[in-house]
């Protein structure tokens, strides 16, 4: 079974207030989930069309329960939280 992995990479922060609360309940809830955070933080480096922007990749031991995750209550929490503090790419990919 592939593993399945979350890829978010925020392209505009609006409202860093709103950002925080958001990953306290959605780090609650991926833990919850069996996720691990595999990278967090603003690019090192970025090349052809990338930016330096924020960039998040979170670990589940399947695509299944990446999806699971992301549409749970826990997680929807967070999302509600969040609002339209960010503008952002979300994307489940599944590992190889």
């Amino acid at each position: 079974m592939a593993k399945g992995y979350w890829v978010s990479v925020y392209r505009r922060v609006n409202d860093p207030e709103k950002l925080a609360a958001y990953a306290r309940l959605a780090s609650e809830a991926v833990l919850a989930a069996g996720g691990r955070f595999i990278a967090r933080g603003v690019a090192v480096r970025a090349y052809d069309s990338g930016a330096m922007e924020r960039t998040t990749i979170v670990e589940f031991d399947s695509v299944e329960a990446a999806i699971q995750c992301r549409e749970g209550e826990k997680y929807m929490r967070a999302v509600e939280a969040l609002g339209d503090a960010v503008e952002r790419d979300f994307r489940i990919v599944e590992g190889c």
